[in-house]
């Protein structure tokens, strides 16, 4: 299948491919004040805004612990979420008037060390909702050994998981359960198109035969492969380490999983990313091309890594096209 390249403005370039449409601590007084801080200015006046626990009851293969995690940096407005256990889902729910059905998952990222639940998250929710999309901003646990069975599979089970939930309660929030979408960033990217590549391997045998694909995928700036070349060192050692198995550098490498029936998907990424190299989004384009998976990739010239919505180029114009092209709006 061939790629068509299209211009567009600030020198930013579009690909387009297509097969049928274009030591874990507690917290201490001050991290808690701060965790507090957050939820609450994430509630306050919004009556569309729910937070809400990922399990409703023990949560499978987890070592249960205190609250580990920590702001980074109490003071800092993009807020960072250092060693999550305890998973939540915040909702930011559509205004009926214009709500059209299509949800969205997001995953933040943060190195699978903590999650920027802000820039990559509360303020990608809030524009979503602007354009009659149901958000869901996953606060989902980091991998460790200290706090999970297998730390590989822990980030993914909660993905899952909010798969699972989000459909469940699709009549409850308005959503359609055959629009529902999954979005990552850096790290939160690779998690995201885990989640796309891996729906067929339930990490929670009970969801074995449930409907675990999303219907879409957004990838930004992502993680995706696993190989030393072209990785995040971080993001691998923090998932697959210490001792780095060839199976699991396989597994994970996520432009090596692709098939038939993966999920469509728009991916962004700069050229001048010193974090995550662009070859990653470039090796998942080219997966996705080869078994003719719909795909737009949007290059941009600069930004380098983690820059969020705060880019000259306005790729969340772009995205609301792709979702106008995909009948998703």
């Amino acid at each position: 299948m061939k790629l068509s390249f299209i211009s567009a403005a600030l020198g930013a370039m579009v690909i387009t491919g297509c097969a049928s449409t274009s030591q874990p601590m507690k917290n201490s007084s001050t991290e808690q004040a701060a965790n507090s801080a957050i939820k609450s200015t994430i509630v306050a006046n919004k009556t569309n805004i729910q937070v809400i626990d990922l399990y409703p009851g023990a949560i499978p293969g987890a070592i249960d612990l205190p609250d580990q995690e920590s702001i980074r940096d109490p003071n800092h407005p993009d807020t960072f979420i250092n060693d999550v256990n305890k998973p939540q889902i915040t909702v930011y729910q559509a205004d009926p008037a214009i709500a059209n059905g299509t949800s969205v998952i997001i995953l933040p990222g943060g190195g699978y060390r903590g999650v920027s639940i802000v820039k990559e998250g509360y303020q990608i929710a809030e524009r979503l909702n602007k354009l009659g999309i149901t958000a869901f901003v996953l606060k989902y646990r980091m991998p460790n050994d200290k706090t999970m069975q297998d730390k590989k599979t822990g980030p993914l089970q909660d993905a899952q998981q909010a798969i699972h939930l989000v459909r469940e309660n699709a009549d409850k929030w308005g959503v359609d359960s055959n629009k529902v979408g999954i979005m990552g960033f850096s790290a939160g990217g690779h998690l995201a198109s885990t989640a796309a590549t891996h729906f067929n391997k339930a990490v929670m045998a009970e969801y074995k035969n449930e409907n675990l694909r999303p219907d879409f995928q957004i990838l930004i700036y992502p993680v995706i492969s696993m190989k030393a070349d072209v990785t995040h060192k971080g993001s691998r050692d923090n998932l697959l380490g210490p001792e780095l198995k060839t199976q699991d550098l396989s597994d994970y490498s996520n432009e090596d999983q692709i098939n038939a029936v993966t999920p469509k998907a728009f991916i962004v990424h700069a050229n001048d990313d010193k974090a995550v190299p662009v070859e990653n989004s470039l090796l998942y384009v080219k997966a996705l091309a080869e078994y003719k998976i719909q795909a737009e990739l949007v290059l941009l010239p600069a930004g380098g890594h983690g820059f969020g919505m705060r880019n000259p180029f306005d790729w969340f114009e772009s995205m609301t096209q792709w979702f106008k092209n995909n009948q998703l709006l």
